[in-house]
């Protein structure tokens, strides 16, 4: 029973050497992908050397917002 799951009702040959191709494509594409970032990581690095974080300013608690949010209600 379970070797006739497998066997896909006689498609079986034609089905696992598909299903192996897309996965060793797959996972092929994801290495060169992978080792072309590195690349690319080290190149940019080289270039520009220094990596300075941005700080975001936030204003979530500011007044002056949450004074236009309450007179711009409509409701």
């Amino acid at each position: 029973m379970f070797l006739e799951y497998l066997n896909f009702n006689g498609y079986g040959q034609f089905v696992w050497p598909a299903f192996f191709f897309s996965f060793v494509t797959c996972y092929v594409l994801y290495y060169k992908s992978k080792k072309e970032l590195q690349i690319q990581e080290k190149k940019y690095l080289n270039e520009f050397k220094i990596f300075k974080p941005l700080k975001v300013k936030t204003f979530v608690n500011s007044k002056p917002i949450k004074n236009i949010l309450l007179k711009n209600t409509s409701f």
